[in-house]
């Protein structure tokens, strides 16, 4: 996308530190993305998301693999907010689970897990 600088995979939203993908302890998997807003906006970057963004009917039972938006002001949380209200709105009638809460810390994921569709593409057909 255009504006985006950098995404690096990783690990947040949990209290205990130094996750890892064999130890994820009570974090989430997540993507930081570090983005020029003179080009492209929270708003932007979260439509996209919400287009791209595989949801289940089921609440996730894991933090791991749950469905979050991290903010980190009140402008941002608001956005947050309405852009899981547009997806509810468009949901026909299925639930949509999506975690709105301050940024935490972020602790970067393993190498292997950077850039992983360009290095496995192919498994998904990329």
């Amino acid at each position: 996308m255009d504006g985006v600088i950098r995404t690096v995979v990783g690990y947040t939203g949990g209290e205990e530190k130094n996750p890892t993908y064999r130890r994820i302890k009570d974090a989430t998997e997540s993507i930081l993305i570090e983005y020029d807003p003179d080009i492209i906006s929270f708003k932007d970057i979260l439509v996209e998301w919400s287009r791209q963004v595989g949801f289940s009917p089921i609440r996730e039972t894991s933090k791991q693999y749950r469905s979050a938006i991290f903010y980190v002001d009140g402008k941002q949380k608001k956005i947050a907010e309405e852009t899981v209200k547009a997806m509810k709105s468009t949901s026909r009638g299925n639930e949509i689970f999506v975690d709105i809460e301050p940024v935490s810390a972020f602790y970067r994921a393993e190498e292997y897990h950077q850039d992983f569709i360009k290095k496995k593409g192919r498994m998904f057909g990329v």
